[in-house]
């Protein structure tokens, strides 16, 4: 021991600059790991934590019927908490109507505290009694910059605009009701609340509001739908519906279960970004086991080296390799110490994208078992690789092994090659004998990872632009849209006319007639514990949007995965989402209900659906005219949604084209239905979230290439200086001194292009194509070709860079004094 410390002080006088360079590398790569790690762990139980907190609802019912009578299903024995919302919003002065700011007011004061308890990040919940009090989401005061305690002024309907049938507040007309002046008392954050990327944070009133001012926002025709928390949770739904079509005496109720249509979604989307920062974490890991090992083989072969003189005199082998693990060891205590503490400060970001609008508890958080794994994983990693590196380089000083040979660099010397290139080729493959040995492996792996990982990031990111610039891949191939109808009441009783005339412009592809409903499907029994006895069977019933395939002029082109669209009545295309909660495949067949008889039908395909108000572009199915009348035979409404989608043909002019149709299919007092663009889905932004992380990590393997190959030039002109002088001595110039580390630079490149290029192009693709069946979307094999193209240019050209300066200190060594010293 008195030896170790002895030679540990002299090895801090001498190479502190390495060991605190050294000890900077674990910092920085302990704080990268264990903060993406720990945020990774924290983004993918975000969801969970925040139900757990906030007393979620199970259900939202949706009849959408004025005047619906809730007394008889709050007196459900299923329901444990019911709290009503009206269908209906206000306005927020200097917010535009676009924004959507303003939440469903509620109507009792049920809402906060025995159903969709928020969890309060700032101020406090409002009184229900207090028309002046509103709570905001987390992204509204950073969005609007209103926080706590500032002031809003709501701005509501009149009682006419309330009653009217033709007012659209999200048209931009203005609202001619009260103004009223209210303090915004805190911020909340729970599930049914919850936002999304993209959201421009939302304002939640009092309970009071509603109770002053109902004429302005509902009016008489007005609707009033529920959410309720059912006692026994999620498995009292089958029991809870069949109540509810008993109370209501209609089976077509749309009915959301709150965990597979908010919180399971929403988990999924954590879960995912949860991967990305985790596998970011892990390849950060393996560069930096890579980069530091590299660092630390090389400390610790050098000091073996200097070691030898003490073996002389009585040093064991067992002391030699605890005296040249020592430095990197202390080192590494000293960084890891660093790297915990940036860690737990970076956790103030964590976690990232979508689940940071769901953690329950932002801000400063310390995962000890995440920083406490970390600490020890990472110190013995850095003990391990020093003790192994120090008795293989004392394995090495015994002449048990010596360098191996490289094919490559016997082949160019058989072919006569110029001398640098030769010992250049010797010097980038071949690690040398003796104590001037310079380990290679590592350079060729960091020049590899390089350029893998750019390689990678770039054509990941040209999946992302693709995906982002083609909203076909998520199934949207329509560019415009127009709502015809609601609840069985169309706006223009000759919309059919209508439509024949949008298909015959000139720029208009295809036009589809499409009702919406909502239809449940029961999905197959499971074996399950129920208040009925342990394993007994049990049924479940899940919402299917069903649209109609009803082209006018050309078909409208639909992405399916897999089958055909639907040719008889009894046929249905489902979405991915939907085959999966059924649990069906092609020609699978499944009973389902729209009308007060269910109808069994058959699955001919799995395809996407457009986007609606009550389904996703992968959910929901698609059924001929005939099916769906079949269906929904019956029904309380015919339909409940009724619109078209509009396919226009390729190069034409959007907003030229919209005005047309606008001006084309106006009644002759105008007043004509308006022609929007589909709305941006929520699933770009997510993609768009995670983008970042193949290039951060592009980043930090680029820099592991360069800290490689750059400290393997340096080094092996320094370990090897005597090689270099006595090729000097025997007639090398300082150019070919020069072109032998440019050669041994070059070769280092061409490795890693050689490998590197097709691995990074594959792993690219392979990743997309795990976030394109996440996600899901149409996987288009992504190719970024200017990356291809400047690879390889690029790629040489810092290599040579980095040759420049070692290059140099190769054409001015002392050749006389090399000689003699060694």
């Amino acid at each position: 021991m008195v030896v170790t410390v002895t030679w540990f002080r002299l090895e801090l006088r001498r190479r502190w600059r390495s060991l605190v360079v050294l000890a900077l590398l674990v910092a920085f790569a302990t704080a990268t790991v264990l903060a993406s790690v720990a945020g990774a762990r924290r983004g993918g139980t975000a969801v969970d934590r925040l139900a757990a907190l906030t007393l979620p609802a199970t259900v939202a019912v949706l009849p959408n019927e004025p005047g619906f009578d809730w007394a008889g299903i709050r007196a459900l024995p299923q329901v444990e908490a019911l709290t009503e919302f009206p269908v209906s919003g206000f306005g927020v002065d200097g917010v535009s109507n676009s924004e959507e700011v303003s939440a469903f007011p509620p109507i009792d004061d049920e809402l906060l505290r025995t159903i969709e308890r928020p969890v309060v990040l700032e101020g406090r919940l409002p009184d229900p009694a207090r028309i002046d009090e509103v709570v905001v989401s987390s992204r509204f005061p950073a969005l609007h910059h209103r926080g706590v305690g500032d002031g809003l002024t709501l701005r509501l309907m009149s009682v006419e605009q309330a009653g009217s049938d033709d007012f659209d507040p999200s048209g931009g007309d203005p609202l001619l009701g009260p103004s009223v002046p209210v303090t915004i008392v805190g911020v909340i954050r729970s599930t049914w609340f919850a936002e999304k990327l993209g959201d421009r944070g939302g304002v939640l009133p009092s309970a009071a509001l509603f109770a002053r001012y109902r004429a302005n926002i509902v009016g008489p025709k007005g609707y009033i739908n529920a959410l309720i928390r059912l006692k026994g949770g999620e498995a009292a739904i089958p029991a809870f519906r069949e109540g509810l079509v008993r109370a209501s005496k209609r089976s077509d109720i749309d009915m959301w279960n709150i965990e597979t249509k908010i919180i399971a979604p929403s988990r999924q989307v954590a879960h995912f970004e949860a991967a990305s920062l985790l596998a970011f974490g892990l390849a950060a890991l393996a560069a930096a086991i890579v980069l530091i090992g590299q660092s630390v083989a090389r400390y610790t072969a050098a000091t073996m080296a200097d070691l030898q003189v003490l073996r002389a005199v009585g040093l064991t082998p067992r002391q030699a390799v605890v005296a040249a693990s020592a430095g990197p060891f202390l080192a590494a205590l000293a960084g890891t110490a660093l790297g915990i503490v940036s860690a737990a400060i970076a956790s103030t970001w964590m976690p990232i994208g979508a689940a940071s609008l769901l953690e329950p508890r932002p801000g400063f958080d310390v995962d000890w078992l995440v920083l406490g794994t970390g600490w020890g994983l990472i110190l013995a990693l850095v003990l391990a690789g020093s003790a192994a590196s120090a008795a293989l380089a004392l394995v090495a000083t015994r002449g048990r092994i010596s360098g191996r040979r490289s094919a490559v660099a016997l082949a160019a010397a058989r072919a006569g090659l110029p001398v640098p290139i030769v010992i250049g080729a010797r010097f980038a493959l071949e690690p040398g004998r003796g104590k001037s040995a310079v380990p290679v492996r590592p350079a060729l792996v960091g020049a590899i990872a390089g350029v893998v990982g750019v390689l990678a990031a770039f054509t990941f990111s040209a999946g992302v632009r693709d995906a982002t610039e083609n909203p076909a891949r998520f199934g949207q191939t329509h560019q415009l849209e127009i709502f015809l109808g609601f609840n069985n009441e169309d706006f223009v009783p000759s919309y059919r006319q209508m439509l024949e005339t949008v298909a015959r412009d000139p720029a208009v592809q295809a036009v589809n007639d499409a009702r919406i409903a909502v239809a449940e499907a029961e999905v197959p029994a499971t074996r399950s514990g129920t208040a009925t006895g342990a394993g007994a069977e049990r049924s479940k019933s899940a919402p299917v949007t069903v649209y109609t395939y009803d082209p006018v002029g050309g078909p409208l082109p639909v992405v399916l995965f897999e089958g055909r669209m639907p040719a008889t009545p009894e046929e249905i295309v489902l979405g991915p989402s939907s085959a999966d909660a059924l649990g069906v495949a092609v020609g699978g067949r499944v009973p389902m209900g729209g009308g007060p008889t269910p109808v069994t039908m058959t699955v001919t395909g799995i395809g996407f659906m457009p986007e609606g108000p009550h389904n996703g572009y992968a959910d929901g199915g698609w059924v001929i005219p005939a099916g769906y009348d079949r269906l929904f035979a019956g029904a309380y409404f015919a339909f409940k949604f009724h619109g078209a989608e509009i396919v226009l043909r390729p190069g034409t002019d959007l907003a030229a084209v919209k005005r047309r149709l606008e001006s084309a299919t106006a009644p002759p007092g105008g007043g004509g239905l308006p022609f929007t663009e589909p709305a941006p889905l929520p699933q770009v932004a997510q993609i768009r979230d995670v983008q970042s992380l193949p290039v951060l990590l592009a980043g930090f393997l680029a820099l592991l290439a360069v800290g490689a190959v750059g400290h393997a030039l340096a080094t092996t002109v320094r370990r090897r200086r005597h090689e270099v002088a006595v090729l000097r001595a025997l007639g090398m110039t300082r150019p070919q001194a020069r072109w032998m580390v440019v050669t041994q630079a070059t070769l280092l490149a061409v490795v890693g292009l050689l490998f590197g290029v097709p691995l990074g192009v594959a792993f690219g693709r392979t990743l997309w194509r795990t976030v394109a069946d996440i996600a899901p979307l149409v996987y288009v094999p992504p190719l970024a070709l200017w990356a291809l193209l400047l690879a390889g240019p690029v790629t040489l050209l810092l290599a040579n860079l980095l040759a420049a300066w070692p290059g140099r200190v190769a054409t001015r060594l002392r050749i006389g004094h090399v000689l003699r010293t060694e």
